[in-house]
């Protein structure tokens, strides 16, 4: 089964968590300063990334990246049309 990832705006608690997180983006590569100075090519892609939900976007320090896996539930599901469904199939080939 093909795997589809949660859309933009939806409301997740992680597994451990006591904070909702609010994804905003998927399929994140994590590009810390230790990987810009070794020019390090080999980094991790993670299937979200978030902020604390209801505050948002504060600065980079309160963005996470996590994996699906990573979810202990889903407190509600962001907006899916047409276009968040044509999206899904571009997201399953990376």
């Amino acid at each position: 089964m093909e795997e589809t990832l949660l859309p933009n705006g939806s409301i997740v608690l992680l597994k451990g968590g006591n904070k909702k997180l609010m994804v905003y983006g998927r399929k994140q590569l994590l590009v810390t300063e230790e990987d810009v100075e070794k020019e390090n090519d080999d980094l991790t892609m993670y299937d979200y990334i978030g902020v604390p939900y209801p505050e948002g976007y504060v600065n980079p320090e309160h963005s996470y990246v996590f994996n699906h896996s990573d979810i202990d539930e889903i407190v509600f599901t962001g907006f899916v049309n047409e276009e968040e469904e044509e999206f899904q199939h571009i997201l399953r080939q990376v």
